[in-house]
């Protein structure tokens, strides 16, 4: 990877704080940076020779200074259903850091499609059912880490002006090929909170990307001081990965629970800036068979969100190696979905996608750290046995 700095995540201030770095006249920059912002989130450039408004002294002594590096692809598998997994490298932070890997999800319909995208490297709350949890954290993602995964992906798949995919195979027949995203990738977004909003402002800015931000869901697990500033700073929609009406269960199932009790968090999202009918608030529940979907839950679940404009996503468990628990029998998923609806909730079940490429929920990076484990492994045994037999 370049050893640059790359401009990907850098908002119009800093643009034109880089530029007066590299000695850019003042009375310049201000045009330079616009010209500059408009190649890099309007148009998507991956090279500075296509920025055919600036001048070639002047792209010379950008591309001396600066790269428009997104993450590197590592490994990109296409599901049978059309989902796309990429395993994206990302540049070193310091010369003891290996390149840091995570994955993005891109899953198209006929007539939309939706981006899932990363805050972490790895995951601090070992949420029981969730693969991804059972990863250490390494560190958080930076701005440009995050808004490069979505960069990444609509390069691949032709989503800037006059693009198109080498690869046309799924895509949805809308004119933006992503048309929503959701942090729901490895992570948990509001420790990091920072660095999510400024990447999200980014997205969302209408003179670049132009994301609105009812085409952004931001899924927490509950980090209670976090969700105002969310509404607030950020006015994106909200998703909770609820998963459980009953605090001594939800301790298991999402442990941090023991910090923010399911009371402090409905509090909180009855206090969610912004809320109404039009922005309601979207409730995560993976059925799990036996422990979170009987009748009786899915009548406190009513009970607990009263008053609190709401859809309740139902999520069929991801089964994942090792894992303790068993996805809900569709007979009783239906029976839970059904008294839901009648209390006026819309409850959709979340069909799983990119199951066989192991891209659905709670299931990212697992297969590829899986499989760098099992390499490692061969890799000692031929170690061990070049040594064996060396004379």
């Amino acid at each position: 990877m370049s050893e640059k700095q790359s401009l990907i995540g850098a908002s119009k201030p800093q643009l034109q704080q880089l530029l007066a770095n590299i000695g850019v006249p003042e009375k310049q920059c201000r045009m330079r940076q616009e010209q500059l912002w408009h190649w890099l989130y309007t148009r998507g450039s991956t090279s500075f020779e296509d920025m055919t408004n600036i001048s070639l002294a002047m792209r010379t002594q950008l591309e001396d200074h600066f790269c428009l590096q997104r993450p590197k692809i590592v490994t990109e598998q296409i599901s049978v259903d059309g989902t796309r997994k990429w395993l994206l490298a990302l540049k070193p932070q310091s010369p003891r850091e290996k390149a840091p890997e995570v994955e993005c999800v891109y899953i198209p319909e006929s007539d939309r499609g939706t981006l899932c995208i990363s805050s972490q490297i790895g995951c601090t709350l070992n949420c029981s059912f969730c693969h991804t949890g059972t990863q250490r954290l390494l560190r958080n993602l930076t701005p440009g880490e995050i808004v490069g995964q979505i960069m990444l992906a609509r390069d691949q798949i032709g989503d800037w002006p006059g693009a198109q995919a080498l690869d046309q195979t799924g895509l949805p027949t809308s004119e933006r090929k992503i048309t929503n995203i959701v942090l729901m990738g490895m992570g948990e977004p509001l420790y990091n909170f920072e660095n999510v909003r400024d990447a999200m402002l980014l997205a969302m800015a209408e003179d670049g990307m132009a994301y609105s931000r009812r085409r952004i869901t931001l899924s927490t697990s509950g980090l209670v001081p976090e969700i105002a500033r969310t509404g607030e700073e950020m006015k994106v929609m909200l998703a909770i990965s609820l998963h459980a009406v009953r605090d001594e269960l939800r301790d298991v199932l999402v442990p941090i629970n023991k910090k923010y009790p399911i009371a402090a968090l409905l509090d909180a999202c009855r206090n969610y800036p912004g809320l109404s009918n039009a922005r309601r608030i979207t409730f995560e529940y993976v059925m799990l068979k036996d422990i979170n979907d009987s009748a009786a839950d899915a009548r406190e679940l009513v009970r607990l969100l009263a008053g609190i404009p709401a859809k309740i996503n139902l999520i069929p468990f991801n089964p994942w190696p090792g894992s303790p628990y068993e996805c809900s029998n569709w007979e009783q998923i239906e029976t839970f979905a059904d008294i839901v609806n009648r209390a006026g909730y819309a409850s959709p079940v979340r069909t799983p996608r990119g199951r066989d490429i192991m891209a659905a929920c709670g299931q990212l990076k697992s297969l590829s750290q899986k499989q760098r484990a099992s390499d490692a492994k061969l890799d000692d045994h031929a170690d061990s046995k070049i040594m064996s037999e060396a004379p």
